[in-house]
């Protein structure tokens, strides 16, 4: 006996047949209906209610897979158990192929009403289950798109007050006259901004736990090469970035790294203001990785002896590359500095 009421329709040209199926479903509590052919058929299922067609192989004027195949059609048509009194297994075949939720061969005997009966049942619990699934499905979308927006905002939010408090250290650089209290501040700034950028990245990104990291670096050499040639820095900068997406989380690593080596390689690679050039370089390498060079031509530095400065932006670029489970490798420092490391995309 089912929990609540089922509507059963039959589609079947044999009165006979149907009024059997008829007594066995109303026994067990069914509601039960009947149709003659394949359109009066699709007018019940059209007006809705219908939890399971049972749908003779042989049908006046054609056979049950052509309704099959107009029911496939339509979204929320109800599951339909195919009855055929055919041996073959390819109509079962064909029928299940086109959509049925399972099939009855018609025998001699209360036999055949037993396994309707039961694939009814199986139809009918098919279905919840797969509704059910679907729903699950709906909420956990709707829940993810929530939170992917409420996580733009914040990302919005984030980058805002980054560069409300970039701007406020620019404005206390320039308000003093110690120049090396003014260089800190605005190697500060630079780093802020990084950050910053990063957030204002992921805010316009339709995925946040990913970023492009090409077009993330560009925009940040790009805004840091504005700022140090406007302290007077006079060096070239050239890119050439391969398209390389990377979790957000090791993207902040490398935007502080390429500003501490940006800025060094403006500040020391050409002393006195002599014109040269810095190159970054990013490029994918086998096994899901990719390498990110930053070279110059200038006086050079093999990443051995005291750096020169405070030694603070070396300190931060080997904590960045340690929390991004790698090392800095540099060249030999003969033909100016070149800086290398090897990242993890995955």
């Amino acid at each position: 006996m089912p929990n609540r009421t089922f509507r059963v329709l039959q589609i079947d040209d044999d009165p006979a047949l149907a009024r059997l199926v008829e007594k066995a479903l109303i026994r067990l509590g069914y509601v039960y209906e009947h149709a003659p052919d394949a359109d009066s058929g699709l007018e019940h299922i059209a007006g809705g209610g219908i939890d399971v067609v049972v749908l003779d192989h042989f049908l006046e004027g054609g056979i049950g897979l052509g309704l099959l195949e107009k029911l496939k059609e339509q979204p929320s048509a109800p599951p339909v158990v195919y009855v055929t009194g055919s041996q073959e297994p390819r109509v079962a075949v064909e029928a299940l192929k086109s959509g049925a939720a399972d099939y009855v061969i018609k025998t001699v005997g209360d036999e055949f009403l037993v396994l309707l009966i039961s694939a009814i049942e199986q139809a009918i619990e098919k279905a919840r289950l797969q509704r059910q699934r679907l729903e699950a499905e709906r909420e956990v979308r709707a829940a993810r798109d929530r939170a992917e927006i409420l996580l733009h905002e914040v990302n919005h939010r984030v980058a805002n007050s980054l560069a409300l408090v970039a701007a406020l250290v620019r404005l206390q650089a320039s308000a003093i006259t110690d120049q090396h209290a003014k260089n800190a501040l605005n190697e500060t700034q630079a780093r802020i901004s990084a950050i910053a950028g990063l957030h204002r990245r992921l805010y316009t990104s339709e995925d946040v736990r990913s970023v492009s990291l090409d077009a993330y670096l560009q925009a940040l050499i790009d805004e840091l090469d504005t700022t140090l040639r406007a302290d007077g820095h006079t060096a070239q900068i050239r890119t050439q970035l391969e398209s390389v997406q990377l979790p957000t989380d090791k993207a902040v690593s490398i935007g502080v790294i390429v500003t501490e080596l940006l800025t060094n390689a403006y500040k020391y690679a050409y002393p006195g203001g002599n014109a040269g050039e810095v190159r970054v370089m990013l490029q994918r390498t086998v096994g899901n990785r990719a390498r990110l060079v930053v070279e110059d031509d200038g006086v050079g530095w093999n990443g051995t002896g005291t750096p020169k400065g405070s030694g603070l932006g070396t300190r931060l670029i080997s904590t960045m590359a340690n929390q991004l489970g790698t090392t800095i490798c540099y060249g030999d420092g003969a033909r100016g500095t070149r800086s290398v490391i090897e990242i993890q995309l995955g």
